[in-house]
């Protein structure tokens, strides 16, 4: 795979960038935007970022930092899915502690953002009491966002608690969007100046690249990202009015940048030092790319991935036609096609000739996969497995120079498999996962040398692009995820089932 971005020329820069912020204070509020942990996206489309980048940064940080992590309590009502991982918000946070924990980072506290009492919330914040972990909760802030007397106030900022904290640098981060983290480093911000303490305000999010072209689909990749909030990419006015430097920020960040900035003059009693929402920002990402085209191209991938993610959260209710809609012209202003995905058109072609030859009537669902050395396989669903199973099952056996012909897994261990699904489990879809396949694989390696040989060969699969000519279930998605397969789907469900086809 080629390389277009040098992870630890960006560690180095960006934690440097960020000491030499920190030292303006005794204490700085970092919002991180963004994932903190697997950075799935980033990693698509600059390609040699590490996942856990920022993760490592922290580390690399961690006696002058700890983190305060924000949830907000309607997510948690609602059940909010985290949809890189299939997991609800809340869990995202049980999730996200542990891994802090990992990497040798104090976890403050979380705090529930615009609590109102709701039961899902009480509940989760027992869960995490019992467990030892600090709660606290904020209510939504009286007079936001116009009337900055009251927000800069008792009856606003003032009215949630304080949360007390000992390190010079304060991280806040979310399980997403809209959890309100902007809002608890304000509140911080406005009790630590209460107390009589100097503390600031940065913020670090990756997305948009503030020194690459606004035009860039670097920056394009972003927008297709977070078609459903609705960002657009936009030249920082206030950037190039202070320093006459053109600056790429979004919507959002550029039309709330004046209110948030007489927010914090009101809370320290002093003009701002920042002349801009890109002033706010501690973004040093663009400095770590050292092959544009490389970029670009990924990029260009990403734009047509995250097209098919919305068609697919369209055909299931998620998202609205407006925002399917806006995908499509993000497709359009690049010229990008699906077919220039290189696995769309063998899964397609492949999947006609199967109408073709077992009717028409029906969907007969493939899936192909492109491997690193450049050969496009598919697999089809059949009543024994389904095709996203069938391969990756080819996939190993290429890799491991094995004959199509040759079964890797026995009838004597599927069979047993499949009367459990149906007769004792009572399950109306047979055919197995690709996960219940790996299983059934790992059983085999106890007696075929081959199993075993193949097996080896699933790392190989990591990085590898794949297509569905219809949707993939829940379960099989999470594996090939775990696999570190990039996969898309036409949105088409493989039945008319509705309840047995999710």
């Amino acid at each position: 795979m080629k390389t277009g971005f040098d992870a630890k020329k960006y560690l180095e820069e960006q934690s440097k960038y960020i000491l030499e912020r920190v030292n303006n204070y005794d204490k700085l509020y970092l919002e991180f935007g963004g994932k903190l942990l697997f950075d799935l996206h980033a990693k698509r489309v600059l390609p040699g970022f590490d996942e856990n980048a920022k993760i490592k940064l922290l580390h690399k940080l961690k006696e002058k930092i700890e983190v305060i992590i924000c949830v907000y309590a309607g997510d948690i009502e609602r059940n909010k899915i985290r949809g890189d991982f299939g997991i609800t918000y809340d869990m995202e946070v049980l999730r996200t502690i542990d891994d802090l924990r990992a990497y040798e980072l104090d976890v403050n506290s979380v705090v529930i953002t615009r609590f109102d009492n709701q039961p899902a919330a009480k509940v989760f914040m027992n869960k995490l009491e019992r467990r030892g972990i600090k709660v606290y909760t904020h209510c939504a802030t009286k007079g936001y966002p116009t009337d900055v007397d009251t927000i800069v106030s008792d009856e606003g900022y003032g009215k949630n608690p304080y949360i007390k904290t000992t390190k010079p640098i304060v991280v806040v981060t979310a399980p997403g969007p809209g959890s309100g983290k902007l809002a608890t480093c304000l509140s911080q911000l406005y009790h630590e100046h209460k107390l009589g303490k100097e503390a600031g305000y940065s913020k670090f999010e990756t997305f948009p690249v503030w020194n690459v072209p606004l035009k860039h689909p670097l920056n394009i990749a972003y927008e297709s990202a977070t078609v459903d909030l609705k960002d657009v990419n936009m030249i920082d006015s206030f950037h190039f009015d202070a320093y006459n430097e053109i600056a790429v920020n979004y919507n959002r960040d550029i039309e709330t940048f004046p209110v948030l900035k007489r927010i914090i003059e009101k809370i320290t009693g002093e003009e701002s030092v920042y002349k801009s929402p890109t002033d706010m920002g501690v973004n040093r990402v663009g400095f770590g790319i050292i092959d544009d085209e490389v970029v670009k191209e990924a990029s260009k991938q990403e734009i047509i991935r995250r097209y098919f993610k919305t068609g697919c959260e369209y055909k299931k209710g998620y998202v609205d036609l407006e925002i399917f809609n806006r995908a499509r012209l993000i497709m359009e202003e690049l010229n990008l096609k699906v077919e220039d995905r290189k696995v769309v058109v063998p899964a397609r072609e492949r999947g006609a000739k199967l109408k073709e030859q077992l009717g028409k009537n029906e969907q007969h669902p493939v899936v192909a996969i492109e491997l690193h050395d450049g050969a496009i396989l598919t697999g089809k669903s059949s009543k024994t497995m389904d095709a996203a199973a069938a391969v990756i099952l080819n996939a190993i056996k290429h890799l491991a120079n094995i004959s199509k012909e040759i079964h890797l897994i026995s009838p004597v261990i599927l069979e047993p498999i499949i009367n459990l699904k149906s007769k004792t489990l009572g399950n109306k879809i047979t055919a197995l996962s690709c996960e219940e396949i790996l299983i059934a694989l790992s059983i085999s390696v106890t007696t075929n040398h081959m199993a075993q040989v193949a097996m080896e060969k699933l790392s190989m699969l990591k990085g590898c692009q794949a297509h569905s000519t219809t949707i993939l279930s829940n379960s099989d998605e999470q594996t090939y995820r775990k696999l570190g397969i990039d996969v898309t789907c036409d949105p088409e469900y493989s039945s008319e089932r509705l309840y047995y086809n999710n």
